[in-house]
């Protein structure tokens, strides 16, 4: 009996499959768009089992399509005998034509460009959310380990304060 894909979401069964964390660190985010991924049969087996890698992906435009480059999704040793699995393979994201130049010519301007941040389970099928993101200065960076450093001192004083 084989399960629906919207039923089987790989391990954690919550919807999300992976998350750039990293990119929220690099960049400010402008805008998001929730793409389809056109992926092989193997390529979606090994994301149920939560093999993918999204840290060093980037989204191009070419031929007024995109792409994402630089996804890994490993293979598994089941893999089929007769399907040679490229895990770093470039893979065609959807979008609708209007979307898609709509973001072109922002990207053309100084400093704008697109981020994958997430792939995510969405009524069976396998979304990719891209961000239009602006990258962040050594400063900005520095203020954001501030901020999250000062956070992670207030939690451990209310923990020790309720105790």
């Amino acid at each position: 009996m084989a399960t629906s894909p919207s039923k089987n979401k790989g391990p954690g069964k919550s919807g999300l499959i992976a998350e750039n964390k990293k990119a929220a660190f690099d960049y400010f985010f402008e805008e998001r768009h929730e793409c389809g991924m056109v992926l092989e049969g193997w390529e979606v087996k090994a994301v149920r089992e939560g093999k993918v890698q999204l840290t060093d992906g980037y989204v191009v435009i070419r031929n007024k399509e995109m792409f994402i480059i630089g996804c890994l999704i490993n293979p598994l040793k089941t893999a089929s005998t007769h399907v040679n699995p490229e895990a770093a393979r470039t893979r065609k994201l959807l979008l609708k034509r209007d979307e898609i130049d709509r973001l072109t010519s922002k990207v053309e301007q100084k400093g704008f460009t697109l981020v994958p941040i997430n792939l995510h389970w969405k009524t069976g099928f396998i979304k990719c959310e891209v961000a239009l993101a602006k990258g962040k200065a050594e400063h900005d960076k520095r203020d954001t380990i501030k901020d999250r450093e000062g956070k992670r001192e207030v939690e451990r004083a209310m923990k020790s304060r309720n105790r």
